[in-house]
């Protein structure tokens, strides 16, 4: 093989490894600014609504007692930084690969991962009205969550 035939491979392999990386860029960039990916990383409840299966829940939000003292990150976000976009990534790629495959139900429910944060920020907002009723209460151990009894509190109408 000759010198030149090595350097055009080379050369070839280099041009396509750039040009892979610039369709995957392009691609992934285009996705962000469709998805408005952008504002996931906002507190503004209308970010839950760049998807149109979320308008019930945020529908439901705006007339809840909770809109006026809680956003959608408040109560479905943990509160510390790396929690929270740790949470925020993982169910962004969840999301994104769900919808782009159309495989999720309808209507959308939230997943016990979730669930178990959104009940977590139940209590931390809650704690001192709860503080009596959670003595002696073990997570790990009791199945009396408080959505039992207040299922869509901060949904009114959504299951």
């Amino acid at each position: 093989m000759s010198k030149t035939s090595l350097l055009s491979k080379s050369t070839l392999l280099s041009v396509l490894a750039f040009a892979s990386l610039g369709l995957v860029a392009g691609l992934g960039g285009f996705t962000v600014i469709h998805a408005r990916g952008f504002s996931y990383f906002k507190d503004d409840p209308s970010a839950c609504v760049n998807c149109h299966v979320m308008t019930d829940q945020y529908d439901s939000w705006t007339h809840s007692s909770h809109r006026q003292w809680a956003t959608c990150n408040d109560c479905h976000m943990p509160h510390d930084f790396v929690g929270k976009y740790t949470r925020k990534a993982i169910n962004g790629w969840n999301h994104s690969v769900k919808f782009t495959t159309g495989n999720f139900p309808e209507p959308i429910t939230i997943n016990r991962r979730n669930k178990e944060v959104a009940l977590d920020n139940c209590v931390n907002c809650h704690q001192t009205m709860v503080n009596d009723m959670l003595l002696g209460y073990r997570p790990d151990r009791d199945d009396v969550r408080c959505t039992d009894c207040h299922g869509n509190v901060g949904h009114l109408g959504v299951g």
